[in-house]
Parts: structure tokens; sequence; C-alpha cells
């Protein structure tokens, strides 16, 4: 079996990687691996770089030092990105743009059709995402009537409808009411027995905590401790929080566009 096949290698893997916003140094070097079946969280403080590192393994952040693999594959030379389903933080489902929710979910389908045509094996995946997401009655309606937390569930469904290998979300669960929190939390221990592997930012454990088998927390770029997950929820509970918390603008996470 060879490393491509990803069934040996580590699903993700960062040796020493730097990244950089502007001129402002955003990662430092951090070390992190995630192997098949795991689910590892990304914890930290606003500004921590906990968001940057989810854009720099997908590739909409450059490295500006360090290497990355996914599935035993350098990253520049990574083509089988249908591998991947990616939940970009908290936006509008539709970017703006006129669509239903069926046509929304059915677009993360799209780079495992042939042709770019969809197929019966393609809206069966799409519908069973629906479900998953506890979305299916609203399929045919516009993404614009849906609430916050309706929205995070189309973006999480179109990550689904794929059927990845990897699950990459950065904070699912941000703004996101306890009914949805609670449904999503179960779409994703439904992947979790599939054997999906997750990697995913959170501000806290919350719904998610029983399904987490590591936490990797960041403190201004670099890991602070990879291990098990602490055992209270929120900021407060991670390993060397000092109470210092940034809240100007530029230590806010960037938003990242739902088909960027």
């Amino acid at each position: 079996m060879t490393p491509e096949d990803g069934m040996t290698e580590p699903v993700i893997s960062l040796r020493s990687v730097r990244a950089d916003l502007g001129s402002r140094p955003v990662l430092r070097g951090i070390d992190l691996t995630v192997e098949r079946g795991e689910v590892v969280a990304l914890l930290g403080a606003n500004g921590s770089g906990k968001s940057t590192a989810i854009r720099t393994i997908i590739g909409q952040v450059p490295t500006a030092a360090g290497e990355i693999e996914l599935f035993g594959t350098p990253r520049g030379r990574f083509r089988d990105w249908a591998r991947i389903g990616y939940v970009p933080q908290r936006t509008t489902a539709a970017g703006g743009v006129p669509a239903t929710v069926t046509e929304i979910v059915s677009s993360g389908r799209l780079s495992r059709a042939r042709f770019g045509m969809l197929r019966r094996a393609d809206h069966e995946a799409v519908r069973r995402a629906l479900e998953m997401v506890g979305m299916a009655d609203r399929a045919k309606d516009s993404v614009d009537a849906l609430s916050g937390g309706q929205h995070q569930r189309v973006l999480i469904a179109r990550a689904l409808a794929a059927e990845p290998e990897l699950l990459i979300m950065d904070e699912p669960m941000a703004g996101v009411d306890l009914a949805s929190q609670e449904v999503l939390a179960r779409a994703l221990e439904e992947q979790v027995a599939r054997g999906v592997t997750v990697l995913l930012v959170l501000h806290e454990l919350g719904p998610l905590e029983p399904l987490i088998d590591r936490a990797v927390v960041l403190r201004d770029g670099c890991v602070l401790h990879d291990g098990p997950p602490p055992r209270a929820v929120g900021q407060h509970a991670l390993p060397g929080h000092d109470h210092v918390h940034p809240h100007s603008p530029e230590h806010e996470p960037m938003r990242t566009g739902l088909l960027s």
C-alpha cells in the first residue's frame, strides 16, 4: 500500500508550519498530526491561530515555512479534495446568491459528480445529508428564510453530502442555538461511527465533548497543549489560560466565504 492511499500515513500532518497574515506572524512553527479515525479539537482564545491553522491546511492561507501533508501526500501535490469536507465559519449559506437548501447542499456533491451532472447516487447522498442535520423538511425552501442555526445545518449538510473521509470544521457551533447544537452533535457522532476523521475548531467543547479524542490548544500561534481535552468547557478551562482576552478587531478570526 502506498502512502498516497492514506491508510498508513496520518490523515493530516503539519511539521514546523509557519504562516503570516500580512506582516503579522500567526502560526509560529506548529506541529500537528491527526490519525485516521481521530476527532481532534483545536482550542484557544481569539487570535491564537486556530482558524488560520485550518485555512492553512486547506490551502486558503499560504505557509511561510514548514510542511503539510494530507493523506500522506504533500499538500501542494494533493488533488483528491473529494475526500475532504470543509465547513467554514458561520456565514450566509448562499453568500447572497438566491438558492434553495437543496441547491446549496448539492454543491457539496459536485466534486464527485461526473461532468458536473448529479446522478441518482448523488441525489440520494444529498437527501441523506439533509436528513442527518434535520433539514429534509426545508429542502425546497430558500436559504434566505433560514435562521442562523439552520444556515449552519445547511453548511454541514453540504460537507456531509460529499461523503468525505476527513471533515474539517471551523467553529461549527458558534452562534448556534442549543437545539441545533444537539442535532449537529448527533450528525457528527454518526460520521465518527463511520470512521470519518474530524478536525474542528471550537470555542468550547459543549455537546461535542464526548466525541473528542484529543485537544490541541494554541496560544499566540504555538501549540500549548496536545492531549486529553480539558474536563471543564470554555476558554477558562484551557491549559495555561491566563484570563487575558484580546477583543480588538485585529484579533478577531477571519471569516471565509462559503464557496471559496
